[in-house]
């Protein structure tokens, strides 16, 4: 079981700098569909994602239709958008045969309306409440929805860091 987190023309290299991070703090992959509105070299992104470039696994997909015929059989597509009835809570993401693709949108645009159309099943949402904001941040949103992920596969393989001798604490 892999887990992805997949940014579709993502355009603020601070953003896909923290989702890396994240990215490398979870064993994910992170995908991005170009066009990217920056360079992977960017100054900025690097300062976001601090030094642990070398730790995360990226993958460059031409274009959506290019990411989606590079899904494998097993993979289960996830439509992270506010636009969902579905909750991301609601799906299983713990069957180990599979690996999990959370699709998020461009920070201005979200994903393309008729993708959208093709594919209502598998759009999820995070709950919030849209009279106060447009969207919640996409770097907080990858957050959210990949430690659901994790959560529900037993935070796969993570090692858990111990602060204190737990023998001290009782």
């Amino acid at each position: 079981m892999t887990n992805h987190i997949v940014l579709f023309e993502p355009l603020m290299p601070a953003n896909t700098g923290n989702i890396a991070r994240t990215c490398a703090g979870t064993d994910t992959v992170l995908d991005l569909i170009e066009p990217l509105g920056f360079s992977i070299d960017d100054k900025h992104m690097k300062r976001a994602g601090l030094d642990y470039w070398d730790k995360v696994k990226i993958k460059i997909h031409q274009n959506l239709p290019a990411f989606v015929d590079s899904i494998p059989e097993n993979g289960k597509l996830f439509l992270v958008s506010k636009f969902a009835n579905q909750s991301y809570v609601d799906p299983d993401y713990a069957n180990e045969a599979n690996d999990y693709y959370f699709l998020f949108g461009k920070e201005t645009t979200g994903l393309p309306e008729p993708f959208m159309r093709m594919h209502p099943e598998k759009a999820i949402r995070i709950p919030q409440d849209d009279s106060n904001i447009r969207a919640l941040n996409l770097s907080n949103s990858a957050a959210i929805v990949i430690y659901e992920a994790l959560r529900q596969q037993n935070f796969n393989h993570l090692e858990q860091t111990h602060l204190y001798d737990n023998d001290k604490l009782k």
